[in-house]
């Protein structure tokens, strides 16, 4: 991690989960789901109202709202992931620019695997500490001038900006948790040595963590 764990400001507003045609299902899975367990509400974010996308595991699902209605000012975050529609067009450049509106509203924006292509032809990591699938593949986004920030890390947090590659999506969780102080920092290393390294010696820190109410 790259930043010094805070609390989100606005903890009680809901996590928004970005949804489209050819979405990434894994890679958003574990941050959702435990955000979820910790009371954080996930509201699913799509191209258009009424439209389901399908997920690339053939999943259907029907948007909570539309991205036009997306405010930063409604949200504690906004989760981007991959998708092979990142790399075949501009149809997701809409999300980029909302994730813009968020950087720039101070509210934070998570994204991982090709997000992090559109966020780089966005111009979003062009000042920021960042990471991604390798440095090649964001060196191939057309507009892309963030080199020197690019860091060889699993996740990278960089003030509201959290990146990770396609592989890793426990450590991006394990980002997304820090900026949103969701756990304190000693559960939040039991949590990922449990899920990421299979760390057997974490699980009994995570359960006394859960029986004082801090897991």
């Amino acid at each position: 991690m790259t930043e010094t764990q805070r609390p989100a400001e606005n903890a009680a507003l809901p996590v928004h989960l970005a949804v489209y045609d050819t979405y990434a299902d894994w890679e958003s899975g574990h941050t959702t789901a435990h955000l979820a367990q910790r009371g954080h509400r996930i509201r699913t974010v799509g191209p258009a109202a009424g439209r389901p996308v399908t997920t690339m595991g053939g999943v259907r699902i029907q948007p909570d709202l539309a991205l036009a209605d997306l405010r930063p000012e409604d949200s504690s975050l906004l989760i981007l992931t991959g998708a092979s529609l990142w790399d075949t067009g501009d149809d997701l450049a809409p999300f980029a620019a909302k994730a813009r509106e968020f950087l720039a509203a101070g509210v934070p924006v998570a994204a991982i695997c090709g997000a992090t292509a559109g966020l780089a032809r966005a111009g979003l990591l062009d000042d920021r500490a960042h990471t991604s699938g390798a440095s090649f593949y964001l060196a191939e986004q057309p507009g892309y001038a963030g080199a020197e920030h690019y860091v060889e890390a699993d996740a990278v947090t960089d003030g509201d900006l959290v990146t990770a590659g396609p592989t890793e999506p426990v450590a991006f969780a394990r980002e997304v948790f820090a900026r949103l102080g969701v756990y304190p920092p000693k559960v939040l290393d039991a949590w990922y040595r449990l899920f990421h390294d299979s760390d057997e010696s974490a699980y009994p820190v995570l359960m006394a963590a859960s029986a004082a109410g801090d897991a």
